[in-house]
Formats: structure tokens, sequence, C-alpha cells
């Protein structure tokens, strides 16, 4: 009796990571694709700045639709006072600063590169910053297989960019 509720218990760990890694992949594929959708409204507008406005303003309505149906029963009342200040403001000033680039960068360089070189970013960040801590992240030493894997994944983003 005790093994099955281990097992089950492990099955469900198992089913559990793979539920989160397709929600991973599938975030990678939307954010690819709403890249892409406001590079394309940056380029016929000439100006990437209202690119970001407009997605900043959607992103506002669809977060609070998604708020109200599926959140409605754990909203709770927000404790302004325990929230740092920056901390309201800060991940908005990185978002605008990283989509205008991305909506700048992507009709010049094409989406499969910029994309590819924005992971190299994210990846070689995400090292570090694990590594050291940063943003009180929980520290990652970075080992030899996890050092192979970047480099692996580096090396993918340079073949990527290769011209044939």
């Amino acid at each position: 009796m005790q093994c099955q509720l281990i097992i089950n218990g492990i099955n469900s760990q198992v089913m559990r990571l793979y539920i989160l890694t397709i929600l991973a992949l599938t975030g990678g594929v939307f954010l690819a694709i709403q890249a892409w959708f406001n590079s394309q409204l940056g380029s016929i507008l000439k100006q990437p700045v209202l690119a970001v406005i407009s997605t900043s303003i959607s992103s506002v309505v669809f977060g609070i639709i998604i708020l109200f149906f599926f959140e409605k029963g754990n909203i709770q009342p927000i404790i302004t006072a325990s929230v740092p200040w920056y901390l309201w403001f800060i991940g908005g000033l990185f978002s605008v600063i990283g989509i205008f680039i991305y909506f700048y960068t992507i009709p010049k360089l094409g989406i499969s590169k910029m994309i590819a070189l924005g992971l190299c970013g994210q990846l070689i960040f995400s090292l570090i910053a694990g590594k050291y801590g940063w943003l009180n992240l929980p520290v990652e030493p970075i080992t030899t297989k996890r050092l192979m894997g970047a480099i692996a994944m580096i090396v993918g983003i340079i073949l990527i960019n290769i011209k044939e």
C-alpha cells in the first residue's frame, strides 16, 4: 500500500513536470509569435515605441480578463505596504526596453536570428544570475553538465545564425 502511494506520488510529479515543460515550450512559442506580430506593427507604424505602448495596453486588458476569469477565487486584497515601491515599476521598465529591442531588431535581423540571440542572452544571464543568486534567485552552481548544455545551446544558436 505504501509503495503504491510512493509510485503514485512519483507518477504525479513526472506528469506535473511534463505539463510544466509543455507550458514553458508553449510560452516560448507565444513569445515568438507576439514578437513577430508586434514587430510588424512597429514596422508599419515606423515607430517601435508605439508598438510597445500598444502591446503594454493590450497586455493590461488581457491580463485583467484572465485575472477575473481564472483567478476569481484567488484574488486577495493587495497589501501595498509589503511590496517595495520599485517592484511595481521595474519589471515594466525592463519589459518595455526588451520589447522595444525585439521590435526594432526583428525587421532588420529576421525573427529566427533575433529569437536565437535573445535566447542566448537569456541563457547567459540566467547562468550568471543563478550562480550568484542575483534578484533573490536560488543559488544554482554552474556545474560541468549545465555548462556543457549552455555551450551546446550557444553552438546551436551560432549554427542557426550562419548564412548558408
